[in-house]
């Protein structure tokens, strides 16, 4: 893990919980993802929040070499990012930060682990097909991203939003988005996927958002599949439920279980 990674903290109000939170962002995003509405929100219920970009992203250094990242440097990361916590946080993953997670629980383990619209222990191909045939623009702007080329904004809204967004907001997801690692984009299309076998299995919420572009509930259900783990959905939200005019529901969500599981 590089030291200088970019970190984000919000300190918790009130009594503090057992354990802190790390929120772990996506492909072509970065640690800003969950300084809108997710870590106030949770550092409001008395969570010590932590968020991190991987290398190449954000602030974290590497933009230079972006391409050179594999999932295994992203788990070093996460990795490198728990170590330096005094206390074992319950990490909350998005989209290829789940992935990452789960590869991460192939050798360590967690109090407990939450993963968001994750990628699946099968990898990317599933979710592939998926827009190949219902949404073929959006893949098309994907692949533009990764190449360094701009998406457009509908597609931003297409792949990201189901509740209708602001302009500002599209606005400010643009300016965010970056291209992702090829490398990591190869791994997760096969190269390097989890084994559910060799998984620990700490206490595990695994949600979905049932109208997701990126990751549909097909996908998901694989991972609870794979995991021998029920799934939840949450309703009217896509890929980006932490972002959506009403993110308030899978916050909830997340807050009710981590509360019933003493975190």
């Amino acid at each position: 893990m590089n030291s200088s990674l970019e970190v984000f903290h919000t300190a918790p109000q009130g009594q503090p919980r057992p354990h802190p939170l790390l929120f772990v962002h996506g492909a072509y995003a970065g640690a800003w993802l969950w300084q809108r509405h997710y870590m106030p929100w949770f550092a409001g219920l008395g969570w010590d929040c932590h968020a991190f970009s991987f290398s190449g992203h954000g602030a974290s250094p590497g933009q230079d070499r972006l391409n050179s990242f594999s999932i295994a440097d992203y788990v070093a990361d996460l990795a490198g990012v728990i170590r330096a916590m005094p206390v074992a946080p319950i990490v909350i993953a998005h989209s290829m930060g789940g992935l990452v997670l789960q590869k991460y629980l192939e050798s360590a383990d967690l109090p407990g682990a939450v993963l968001l619209c994750s990628v699946p222990p099968q990898g990317l191909l599933g979710a592939t097909l998926n827009l190949i045939f219902s949404r073929p623009n959006v893949l098309f702007d994907l692949n533009r991203i990764i190449g360094g080329g701009e998406p457009q904004l509908d597609s931003v809204r297409e792949a990201l939003f189901h509740q209708p967004v602001s302009r500002a907001l599209l606005n400010e997801c643009f300016m965010h988005m970056q291209p992702e690692s090829m490398r990591a984009v190869w791994d997760m299309s096969g190269f390097d996927l989890p084994r559910p076998a060799r998984m620990r299995r700490p206490p595990m919420l695994i949600l979905g958002a049932a109208e997701d572009a990126l990751i549909p509930p097909s996908q998901v259900e694989q991972t609870g599949r794979a995991l021998g783990l029920p799934v939840e959905f949450i309703a009217n939200a896509g890929h980006a439920l932490m972002l959506e005019p009403h993110w308030q529901p899978g916050a909830e969500r997340i807050a009710a279980w981590l509360t019933a599981e003493g975190f």
